[in-house]
């Protein structure tokens, strides 16, 4: 539960920045959105910060964290990372690549980092969603490593996980699934919305 004068700060990849440099708010139209919305009206003075950027990977996060992260000083941290992890294998495979192994030590040692800086910090930790709205798919079957990394990493170091992978898992699996993403990975309306309920039912 948020008290008054809490700063929550989200950090990822498109995902999560989602329109905020549109934003004069610096807020963006995604889940975070949704979530910014849902606080104001249940919670008093509570600032929402998106730092999430298009297209990093869990390395881009390593690079910015001091000032994104460690410099913010967030009572509430958000984190949200792996799609474009496992997505570059797909889309850009003579690139370098970020492997599981490396995933859970780069991931590991940002978490490290933060509990020995930010003792008070409440860490929120999300799986990566889906590529491609197919529990099938090559990028989904590769994205289970990633997934089962955040769940380890959010038992080792006491953090709330939000359940998003296995929510997303479970929405296409019904007969009638409706449609989550505008291209398989960035959300749609109903994705967004699904993101930020699975958020706000795993941490409020």
């Amino acid at each position: 539960m948020f008290s008054v004068g809490d700063k929550v700060l989200f950090i990822g990849d498109s995902i999560t920045e989602s329109g905020k440099f549109g934003d004069p708010e610096g807020i963006g139209n995604g889940y975070v959105s949704i979530i910014n919305m849902y606080v104001k009206e249940h919670y008093e003075d509570v600032t929402i910060l998106n730092k999430g950027i298009g297209g990093n990977r869990v390395t881009d996060l390593e690079r910015r964290w001091e000032r994104d992260v460690l410099q913010e000083n967030p009572d509430w941290l958000s984190i949200s990372i792996g799609i474009n992890d496992v997505w570059r294998q797909i889309d850009n495979p003579k690139a370098e690549q970020i492997y599981p192994y490396m995933f859970e030590e780069i991931y590991g040692r940002l978490l490290i980092a933060t509990k020995r800086r930010l003792t008070n910090t409440k860490i929120i930790l999300m799986e990566p969603t889906i590529i491609k709205e197919d529990i099938n798919s090559k990028g989904n079957k590769l994205l289970l490593s990633y997934v089962e990394i955040v769940q380890s990493l959010a038992r080792q170091h006491e953090a709330t996980l939000v359940p998003a992978h296995r929510i997303f898992l479970k929405e296409l699996q019904k007969e009638k699934p409706q449609k989550l993403t505008s291209d398989g990975v960035h959300m749609n309306e109903a994705g967004n919305k699904l993101l930020a309920d699975c958020w706000i039912q795993a941490v409020l």
